[in-house]
């Protein structure tokens, strides 16, 4: 009985943790991207966008709008 409990637990723990530090770690990102521009240009560029000043100045206006 407890060889099948302790693997289901484990996973349900494992998905749990997971999700948290992930979370985590996405909001410190996105915290460091909003006082580095270098950092937003690079992002857009892996992503395929290719920003001008006008939308990079747009784009840091909204990041600093939002609260991580």
């Amino acid at each position: 009985m407890w060889n099948i409990i302790i693997p289901i637990l484990t996973l349900i723990v494992g998905l749990i943790l997971g999700f948290v530090i992930g979370v985590f770690y996405l909001r410190q990102q996105m915290t460091k991207m909003q006082n580095d521009p270098a950092m937003m240009q690079k992002m857009a560029k892996q992503m395929g966008y290719n920003l001008n000043k006008q939308q990079m100045n747009k784009m840091q206006q909204m990041m600093k709008n939002k609260k991580f």
